[in-house]
């Protein structure tokens, strides 16, 4: 049986996502949640490995079931997949930092990394204009300047399509950074706070902090943004885009075909991933 988990974190106080020996991380909190209930040493797959520090309000993951696993699922007072959810939420305790929305056996053929489709990201940053606030200080981002989100936005836009984004990655041996940016735009909320909305088909390393660094050097009047897509198309990283900090960045839609295409998705996607483009954190 595989299941699919819906989830949230706060990124704050983990080393990311993957499972680490000593460190805590959000893949090795949960798995020992569910190890707890089920036994066994379950592994999941997640749609987005997401840095240290990084949020995620709408992650997905999905877990492979031993037939040990699955009979204690089965035997248990409730054995319904879905009762799973209440049941890790009561393991991992009142106000921690992850939270499990839901629990469902997945349909044929899905793979929460390889049938997604896209990810969306948002980025939240606060500036001279909105102040700083405390309250916010996990999930958002200072930055000691008047920024200008008309510039921004229209650099953002400039940005998008199909193009080879090394400029706005961290390199990794053996990964492309050939990805699309579906879109990426920039708006001050209902507070003044500039929040960043950005949508791929997958990221690489870092991406998104480098995309929202060349934006906030656009809004300081430090680059055009016509400079933006210059150095992206010079396809070489420069000292004037800074990779921003992970606190402002959440994971906040992953988007999946109709479950008639999940499979097929699937194996395009591995056929792809083997060719040298992994899908990394963003």
């Amino acid at each position: 049986m595989r299941l699919r988990i819906d989830l949230a974190y706060d990124g704050t106080d983990f080393r990311g996502w993957a499972r680490q020996p000593t460190l805590r991380t959000v893949q090795g909190t949960l798995e020992a949640a569910i190890a707890r209930i089920l036994g066994g040493d379950p592994r999941l797959v997640v749609a987005g490995r997401t840095d240290a520090g990084v949020h995620a309000s709408a992650q997905v993951a999905h877990l492979d079931l031993t037939e040990a696993q699955e009979h204690r699922l089965r035997a248990g007072r409730n054995p319904d997949p879905t009762a799973l959810a209440a049941r890790l939420n009561g393991v991992l305790g009142a106000y921690h930092d992850v939270a499990v929305h839901r629990v469902q056996v997945a349909p044929e053929g899905f793979d929460a990394r390889f049938s997604a489709v896209w990810r969306r990201y948002s980025y939240r940053l606060a500036d001279r204009t909105t102040g700083y606030d405390p309250l916010d200080r996990a999930r958002t981002t200072y930055v000691n300047a008047h920024l200008d989100v008309e510039a921004m936005d229209a650099a953002a836009r400039g940005l998008r399509g199909l193009h080879d984004f090394a400029a706005y990655c961290k390199p990794r041996e053996e990964a492309t950074t050939i990805r699309t940016l579906l879109e990426y735009d920039w708006h001050r909320d209902e507070r003044g706070t500039l929040v960043a909305n950005v949508k791929a088909d997958a990221f690489c390393h870092s991406m998104v902090r480098a995309l929202v660094g060349g934006c906030v050097a656009v809004g300081e009047g430090r680059l055009t943004p016509a400079h933006l897509a210059e150095i992206r198309d010079q396809l070489q990283r420069v000292n004037e885009v800074k990779v921003l900090a992970a606190r402002g960045l959440t994971l906040t839609e992953v988007g999946y075909p109709a479950d008639d295409l999940l499979a097929a998705r699937a194996e395009q996607t591995r056929a792809r991933r083997e060719l040298g483009s992994p899908a990394e954190s963003a």
